[in-house]
């Protein structure tokens, strides 16, 4: 079954389906490069995919040990390189309540984040920047 549909919409933009859900997602290429910035661009889908799928698995993994996971959210910097454009650098700043959280859990919650299956995917040369402050 596939995944998702994609389809170009005209003036850099595209339009993400994803099958099962229907959910619909709309791109625009970036600023800097020719788009006028109106949606996510692909690239800006890219880190904060990153973000989303190391805060979807810490829950998985909080559910499963019951670990509290109370106020969880992120925040994603996108670094650009050129020769050639692609993503060089990827900042995630993860925030949590670390109420209730022992020294353990807390290794297992960031290492879980620095080993989630879009984290494993990237090319190695992407640095993938990840700080989390226990509040």
């Amino acid at each position: 079954m596939d995944t998702a549909t994609v389809q170009y919409l005209g003036e850099l933009r595209t339009e993400l389906v994803h099958v099962r859900s229907e959910q619909h997602v709309p791109t625009d290429a970036p600023v800097d490069n020719q788009g006028k910035g109106s949606a996510f661009s692909p690239t800006d889908l890219l880190a904060t995919s990153l973000a989303a799928c190391m805060i979807t698995t810490m829950g998985i993994v909080a559910r499963d040990k019951g670990i509290p996971l109370v106020g969880l959210r992120a925040r994603v910097v996108k670094h650009m390189a050129s020769d050639p454009r692609r993503v060089a650098r990827v900042e995630v700043h993860l925030e949590m309540s670390g109420e209730g959280l022992d020294d353990r859990q807390r290794s297992i919650m960031e290492n879980t984040a620095r080993t989630c299956p879009v984290a494993r995917s990237l090319a190695k040369e992407l640095v993938q920047d990840l700080s989390i402050t226990f509040l």
